[in-house]
């Protein structure tokens, strides 16, 4: 039976990125058999624009009935001026919310071809190897009540509320447990019980959770210490687990450590391994139709499609050997175009190098 596969091009260089990304999945379909299906669909600015909401109907119907969904980036500066309902980014909350994809992976990974291009000492990030897990539905970011109002002396105020149930907490964890059980078998759990109530909680679920995987060892960390420790010894880390907002920060700044944010893949997972893959990086409106984009987090995005919902280890592996060739071949696209005697290519040049390293 095909597969489907839902690709959602986004806005700004998200229909670039995706291309790309697209021509690789073709590619490594035609190589092992995949038997895939693909159809596109409108999400964000996009969708906006065309049916005047952020999660058109038919997107979310196509989205549920998709085994698998392909995302670019939404967002700009176009439509800063919506009101919040209007926002492209409340269609990529809303998908997220609708299908449960409540646990997100985000490797930080440097391939050893980009050590010179990070921000920090080679010696320091060589060899890095994360895994960010961060819950996606719940938090800060989807709490109530939230707004803004005026206060009786007339002064406004805005608020939102951070809360979590215990019910959420253990499924991020156990996600967060298995994973570490493929890797290194360390998880540090991250959050500010020393200030925030929600994470006392937290903390005390991931101790219960914990105690259910002995052979994982799991240790907790602050916040502003997992910040400062990220930049000072990144590589004592396995698995980083953490709520919606801490996640949305950690794995951004875990982003420079490998070079460039272009570089990072995701994979937001349901209950069932089902997911959505997209780059860490936004819309990037700046460069946006320049050919500047560099394609990696995408295609490395159809890798983790791949492996975590396809069940194609040897095909994620196979696109993943791929990226890694073009990289020692000294291709680079200008975000981590830093030494002499490198080739700087557009995003199309990179797309096509990767393919053909798949089809060599």
């Amino acid at each position: 039976m095909a597969k489907k596969i839902l690709v959602l091009p986004g806005d700004y260089i998200g229909p670039e990125i995706v291309a790309e990304a697209v021509g690789v999945l073709e590619t490594v379909d035609a190589r092992f058999n995949l038997d895939l299906e693909l159809e596109y669909g409108l999400l964000g600015g996009a969708a906006l624009d065309k049916t005047g909401v952020p999660l058109p109907p038919e997107t979310l119907e196509r989205a549920r009935a998709a085994d698998a969904i392909l995302l670019g980036a939404v967002g700009g500066p176009k439509w800063d001026a919506n009101e919040r309902q209007l926002r492209p980014e409340r269609g990529l909350l809303g998908i997220r919310s609708a299908l449960q994809l409540f646990g997100n992976l985000r490797p930080a990974i440097l391939y050893p071809q980009l050590a010179g291009a990070s921000s920090l000492k080679p010696e320091v990030v060589s060899g890095l190897d994360i895994l960010i897990v961060r819950e996606l539905t719940g938090g800060i970011y989807f709490g109530e009540p939230r707004g803004v109002r005026t206060r009786s002396d007339g002064e406004r105020e805005g608020f939102n509320t951070y809360v979590y149930r215990e019910s959420e907490i253990r499924r991020i964890g156990h996600l967060a447990f298995s994973l570490a059980r493929q890797r290194n078998r360390r998880v540090c759990s991250v959050d500010k019980a020393n200030v925030l109530e929600v994470t006392v909680l937290w903390r005390e679920i991931m101790d219960e959770v914990g105690s259910q995987y002995p052979d994982v060892e799991l240790s907790h960390m602050y916040v502003d210490n997992a910040a400062m420790q990220l930049v000072r010894a990144p590589k004592q880390f396995d698995v980083l687990v953490t709520g919606n907002m801490f996640g949305d920060i950690l794995s951004d700044a875990a982003a420079m450590l490998t070079g460039s944010i272009g570089m990072l893949p995701s994979a937001s997972l349901d209950g069932d391994g089902r997911g959505m893959y997209e780059p860490c990086h936004g819309s990037a409106p700046d460069i946006a139709g320049r050919g500047q984009a560099n394609p990696l987090a995408t295609i490395l995005s159809v890798a983790m499609m791949l492996r975590y919902t396809l069940g194609s280890p040897d095909a994620a592996a196979a696109v993943e050997r791929a990226v890694s060739s073009v990289l020692d071949a000294g291709l680079r696209t200008p975000d981590i175009h830093a030494a002499p005697g490198q080739r700087l290519v557009s995003t199309k040049e990179m797309g096509a190098a990767v393919m053909a390293a798949l089809q060599s």
